[in-house]
């Protein structure tokens, strides 16, 4: 089996390499392709990816390459993974929507955007590639904003599923405080990527959310960084971005006083490379926890093993809505548990989302609409279209402030803007 991971020369590749090879007999990797513009990167997070399938016996071949024609040629599965200008790109996103008083984040907001508008082109062209030379290939995307990027991709007719790691997160996260297995858990995971509530956690068919809501609730809003009054009000965990809908001027208070995640990231893939450069390492380092994409690993070869071996087994993943939120279009994304397979994803039906959520839901859902359109398409007046729908902004002036600013920090990345 041949995989490829485009933007190979992450700091995130040692997670997924360390799964591939602990969880070689769930998904037999025969061959594991890396591709990255950056050679310098891409040699030495290879290099480890070698050292770390040799010391755990994993016989598969590691190539890396920056010819991506070449990489995604044969493979049965390519994991997108890249970030279109990388942590500098993403240290603007997260600052000049401040200086309008909005927050500052990478998938949230006006810098969700920006970054939906410099890597949807990019993906489409890899997509069109991977459908040229290799059409049975699935194409797996990690790349965020995941729901618009797959919103993308499927509606370009593309084989491709949506994956993010705050479900699994949760997951094993409620099986620690629960005491029993992370395959014993199961979730009713609901909403898009990057807006979602755990509204059940189900162990042997019963729920358990009242129990870790009663006896883990400080220890579970200091990770949600919300505070446990309200997530007792709310009944149910919210997933950690919802406190830029649910807090959000406190969090821009909060983001106005510190370093930027781009800066503090950067920091640490500097540190990281130079470990990764040592020849004596042979596994991920803890330091690598620091960088984010926790259990990638697993989510990634369970789903790339579903997709591939026909499992049928259910996970949660980036999909198309296709009636499971009546209230949404059909070919709208949704982040829910799916049944997965050869022939792709099936959501599982959900009970019907609450009206606290609904409405956020589909607000949001009508701003990715708008915001995918503006990549596919282009100009100023789609963009501020979109800024207008989004709920975090919603007033003309300020889209519009929003607006000018997207385009001037993005002219390198936006031909049509320049």
């Amino acid at each position: 089996m041949k995989l490829t991971v485009v933007g190979g020369g992450s700091t995130y590749t040692p997670e997924l390499v360390d799964g591939f090879a602990r969880l070689r007999d769930t998904l037999p990797v025969s061959e594991l392709v890396l591709v990255d513009p950056a050679a310098d990167r891409l040699e030495l997070v290879g290099g480890l990816a070698r050292r770390i399938f040799a010391k755990q016996g994993h016989a598969g071949r590691v190539i890396t390459t920056s010819d991506l024609d070449a990489g995604i040629e044969g493979a049965d599965a390519v994991l997108l993974q890249l970030r279109v200008g990388g942590q500098a790109a993403r240290n603007e996103d997260e600052t000049w929507p401040l200086e309008c008083g909005c927050v500052g984040q990478e998938t949230t907001g006006a810098g969700g955007l920006a970054k939906a508008l410099r890597t949807v082109p990019v993906v489409l062209d890899i997509a069109e590639r991977v459908r040229r030379t290799n059409p049975d290939a699935w194409i797996i995307d990690f790349t965020n904003p995941v729901g618009i990027v797959t919103r993308a991709l499927l509606s370009h007719g593309h084989k491709a599923v949506g994956l993010c790691n705050v479900a699994i997160g949760f997951q094993r996260r409620f099986a620690a405080m629960l005491g029993v297995t992370p395959e014993e858990v199961s979730l009713d995971h609901v909403g898009l990527n990057h807006l979602t509530w755990e509204r059940a956690v189900r162990v042997n068919g019963e729920d358990m959310l009242p129990k870790l809501l009663a006896e883990h609730l400080d220890e579970l809003s200091e990770d949600l960084i919300l505070p446990a009054d309200v997530v007792r009000e709310l009944g149910v965990v919210p997933s950690y971005y919802l406190r830029y809908y649910y807090a959000h001027d406190a969090v821009v208070k909060e983001l106005l006083t510190k370093p930027s995640r781009a800066a503090e990231v950067a920091a640490l893939e500097k540190e990281l490379l130079d470990m990764y450069a040592d020849p004596k390492l042979d596994e991920k380092p803890a330091l690598l926890e620091k960088r984010g994409g926790a259990y990638y690993s697993e989510a990634a070869v369970a789903l790339a093993s579903s997709l591939l071996n026909n499992t049928g087994d259910v996970q949660v993943v980036n999909t198309l809505n296709n009636g499971t939120f009546p209230f949404l279009a059909d070919d709208a994304v949704i982040e829910v548990p799916a049944t997965v397979g050869a022939e792709g994803t099936t959501p599982e039906p959900v009970a019907p989302l609450e009206p606290s959520y609904a409405g956020l839901v589909a607000h949001v859902t009508a701003y990715e609409e708008l915001a995918l359109e503006a990549a596919v398409k282009g100009g100023s007046e789609r963009v501020f279209r979109a800024l207008l729908a989004h709920p975090l902004v919603g007033q003309i002036s300020l889209a519009q402030e929003l607006t000018d600013k997207l385009l001037a920090h993005n002219k390198a990345y936006l031909p049509w803007a320049r």
